[in-house]
């Protein structure tokens, strides 16, 4: 079971970041079997370029539920399925952002359509979902709207698992990422560092000091 997913944000620092429209299809393979499409209440200011791009405003978003009221349908829409997504890494940050503001752990398997599609669809300029659309003659109408680019996305998807001859998709190949406290527990304190001179220590999952370090830029040292 996959659920295709996009997400608008209301752009801003990393790691403030609010969810402002969701759009979930529930694909079994062959067909959607449940979808949910809301905008939500970020609870936080929209970037101007963002309301630009998206034609989202703060007053269009006063009734919309707020995250919290949306979690517990999102919880049970993709239980049992991998979140598929184009640059799914976004996506799936946003929600276990969100769910963390709740002090609720969420973790899925994913599966990136980017990476897919450069494996099975060979030799395009880019892979950006404006120019993959192009290129497969898939029709959005509205760019930057969550239900319009997970509809896209789930069009490619299709369009995917149709070239995928070893069925990797279908059998969880490969190109499925597992869930994994860990990796992502660290993913999201890595990407909580910030740039500047700064002084850094390493601990193993024992506690066990394993390095101390100095550097002018403390994300990228932390990184290597």
């Amino acid at each position: 079971m996959f659920c295709i997913i996009d997400i608008e944000s209301t752009g801003g620092s990393y790691g403030k970041e609010g969810i402002i429209e969701i759009a979930i299809y529930r694909y079994d393979g062959d067909e959607v079997v449940d979808q949910l499409i809301s905008l939500v209440h970020p609870e936080r200011s929209i970037q101007p370029y963002v309301t630009k791009i998206t034609g989202i405003t703060e007053q269009s978003l006063r009734r919309a539920p707020r995250f919290h009221e949306l979690a517990k349908r999102i919880i049970q829409i993709t239980e049992d399925a991998v979140i598929v997504g184009h640059n799914v890494e976004f996506d799936y940050r946003m929600m276990r952002q969100e769910y963390n503001r709740l002090g609720y752990v969420y973790e899925r398997k994913t599966l990136d359509t980017i990476k897919l599609a450069e494996q099975l669809i060979p030799g395009l300029k880019s892979y950006g979902l404006d120019r993959v659309c192009d290129e497969l003659g898939i029709f959005r109408t509205h760019k930057h709207r969550a239900d319009s680019d997970a509809r896209a996305t789930l069009e490619l998807f299709r369009i995917l698992q149709e070239k995928d001859r070893r069925k990797d998709i279908n059998m969880l190949g490969q190109s499925v990422n597992e869930p994994d406290a860990l990796k992502d527990k660290l993913n999201d304190l890595k990407r909580s560092v910030k740039k500047g001179r700064g002084l850094f220590y390493l601990y193993d999952v024992q506690g066990n000091l394993l390095y101390i370090g100095i550097s002018d830029n403390v994300r990228q040292a932390v990184n290597k």
